[in-house]
């Protein structure tokens, strides 16, 4: 073949190598950008944080929120996540959950109704004396005093997703065990609101509020002769290894909120929305007392370990318990007016209704 010819015939293939080469090229970048194009068509999943103010070990985040969050992705449809801060974070402090999620550090916030005193006076009526024995009880009351809008505005803003109270609290001492309420009297006492200061107050002892984390250091330091709380709480701070005394009194509940803001929540995308009200209120409510009684169950058999004296109250006792605070119950509701509820004996008689339906049920 001449030498012109077979330069055209080298040209020509070259050519056509470095067609089809940029064909192919043309090609695989073709589908590497339709393979991409679902990755950046889909946004990143929703962080939600959580905020609480007890250990992550705890029940609360362990038995109850993390199931719940989880339930929240999943029906989402992968389009919510999360993030817990629990007490050892920088917003754990029992006294800031509801201004976290109203100022929009946190988007839920796990609080208790009696820390700071005062927010919540219409809620506290659940609270008083010998209104709760269950947590069943006392949370389905609660949840449709809410419901009813019975609560005055106390919620306003707010997404309520939960509101629950605990078993019913025992006083729990160091040097001496309550037999009688007139064994209260001088005791520095731990309060988790303002209800059961009161009736502390009025039995003569001195009630002290104060978060969860500081109990043990002072009952260590004798700041406390005892406590008013659950079975769980005092397992939860190691309080079983200073106290020696239990007086299952059922004799008082705290009340509990988990709530997100109302525009927090409108600014969610409708998926999470959607799962979120799926899995909340009513459908939380229905776990609430198996949390509870799980977590009293642990702190009361570590008492029993450690030898405690644990006393019993039966329901005469309550009952005659009961109308001894009765003056107690009638000044607290009484005080309520000047914080803004209209007709606290109205409410009062109506909690405990609701309480009786919800505890015969």
């Amino acid at each position: 073949m001449a030498p012109g010819v077979r330069g055209r015939g080298e040209r020509d293939h070259a050519m056509k190598l470095a067609t089809t080469r940029r064909r192919f090229l043309a090609g695989t970048a073709a589908l590497a950008g339709a393979l991409a194009m679902p990755m950046v068509a889909r946004a990143a999943p929703v962080k939600l944080t959580v905020s609480h103010f007890v250990a992550p070990t705890h029940g609360l985040q362990t038995d109850a929120l993390i199931p719940w969050l989880e339930r929240i992705r999943e029906k989402s449809g992968g389009e919510a996540d999360y993030e817990i801060f629990a007490v050892n974070s920088a917003f754990g402090r029992a006294e800031r959950q509801i201004d976290q999620v109203r100022a929009g550090i946190v988007d839920i916030g796990y609080g208790i109704a009696g820390i700071p005193r005062g927010r919540f006076p219409h809620t506290s009526v659940m609270e008083l004396p010998f209104m709760v024995e269950r947590a069943e009880a006392g949370t389905r009351a609660l949840w449709e005093l809410y419901r009813t809008g019975r609560l005055g505005g106390e919620y306003d803003g707010l997404k309520v997703l939960l509101l629950m109270t605990h078993n019913g609290g025992l006083f729990h001492t160091v040097g001496k065990p309550v037999k009688e309420l007139s064994d209260l009297k001088g005791m520095r006492m731990r309060s988790p609101g303002p209800a059961v200061s009161a009736m502390l107050d009025y039995l003569g002892a001195s009630p002290i509020g104060m978060p969860p984390v500081q109990i043990y250091e002072s009952l260590e330091k004798r700041a406390l002769d005892g406590l008013a709380t659950t079975w769980d709480l005092v397992a939860a701070v190691k309080a079983n290894e200073i106290l020696n005394y239990h007086t299952e009194a059922g004799a008082y509940v705290a009340a509990f909120q988990i709530v997100m803001s109302e525009e927090r929540f409108a600014a969610l995308p409708k998926a999470v929305r959607d799962a979120i009200e799926e899995t909340s209120g009513e459908a939380l409510i229905e776990e609430v007392p198996s949390w509870w009684d799980k977590w009293d169950a642990a702190g009361k058999a570590d008492a029993l370990a450690r030898g405690h004296e644990i006393i019993a109250v039966d329901e005469a006792t309550r009952q005659a318990w009961r109308e001894e605070l009765a003056p107690m119950i009638a000044a607290y509701l009484e005080g309520l007016k000047k914080e803004g509820v209209k007709d606290p004996q109205a409410l009062y008689e109506t909690a405990r209704e609701l309480v009786a339906k919800y505890a015969a049920a």
